[in-house]
């Protein structure tokens, strides 16, 4: 039978109700796991500040009063967990680490076993508490498998490279210059960023050519360093950063032709990058 102080248990209640009620959109599953989407997994690697693997040690289900909050089909469990290795963090944690997380039951209604499940935690530490982790978000307890560790792995170093492009936070001036013959132009977009730093779009139009397009990180534009890698945290920061159109504000200096091709080239842009699955 396993024993834990009601004051940890307490704690940990409160520090998991303290977290935002996010949809759960991935199942833990010991059975089976479909193959983590790279979106999905750069948003929690980028939101948490430990990315922990663990073995779970101990799991026990809380019942009562203390699973306020609780979706209809989940249920709330107390976790002990053994780190097998800290894949994100800035400073050492216990080989052994507490939290709170809620899981689906199956179509049976039964709560999942938990314990032995090897894992991968999306975390942030609790302040004063240093045997205790919160989860990121619902769902950001996941089923360990060598798909996700490999890309949660390479997602972990790309981010904290020095050289990592910045979030992008909008979009700045917008132009096309039309060419010497029918069809052919430039169109050049220059984007906002969390950091500041310079990312600009190019955009090539030759006659009887799909259009060439490039991404640009510096000031220096580079029309030959062509489109991001599928699956690269560049990817994903133009993938999931840009908006859906280009702004009015952006075109305000343009004639109505000309930034009638910008927003196409830019429309063009997106259907190459494709959607941003998270």
């Amino acid at each position: 039978m396993i024993r834990f102080q009601l004051s940890t248990l307490g704690s940990a209640l409160m520090i998991a109700l303290a977290t935002p009620a996010i949809a759960q959109t991935d199942q833990i599953s010991t059975e089976s796991q479909s193959a983590p989407r790279y979106g999905d997994i750069v948003s929690h690697v980028l939101e948490a500040p430990l990315v922990i693997d663990a073995t779970i040690r101990s799991a026990v289900e809380i019942r009562g009063d203390e699973t306020v909050g609780l979706q209809p089909g989940y249920a709330r469990f107390y976790v002990e967990a053994d780190v097998s290795a800290l894949i994100r963090g800035s400073s050492a944690i216990p080989p052994r680490v507490g939290f709170v997380t809620d899981v689906p039951r199956d179509s049976r209604g039964r709560a999942p076993r938990l314990k032995g499940m090897r894992t991968i935690l999306f975390a942030r530490p609790v302040s004063g508490r240093p045997t205790m982790v919160q989860l990121t978000r619902v769902d950001s307890m996941r089923s360990w498998s060598p798909a996700l560790d490999s890309m949660v792995r390479d997602i972990a170093r790309a981010v904290v490279d020095p050289a990592a492009p910045p979030a992008i936070t909008g979009i700045g001036n917008a132009f096309h210059v039309p060419g010497t013959l029918p069809g052919e132009g430039e169109t050049q977009i220059f984007l906002n960023t969390e950091s500041g730093a310079p990312v600009s779009l190019q955009i090539l139009r030759r006659p009887r050519q799909e259009p060439r397009w490039s991404v640009s990180l510096g000031d220096i534009v580079d029309d030959s360093a062509g489109p991001p890698a599928p699956e690269t945290l560049l990817w994903y920061r133009l993938a999931c950063g840009l908006p859906a159109e280009l702004p009015a504000a952006s075109l305000a200096s343009e004639t109505a032709a000309n930034a009638q091709t910008a927003r196409e080239d830019y429309r063009f842009v997106l259907t190459q990058l494709g959607p941003c699955l998270r």
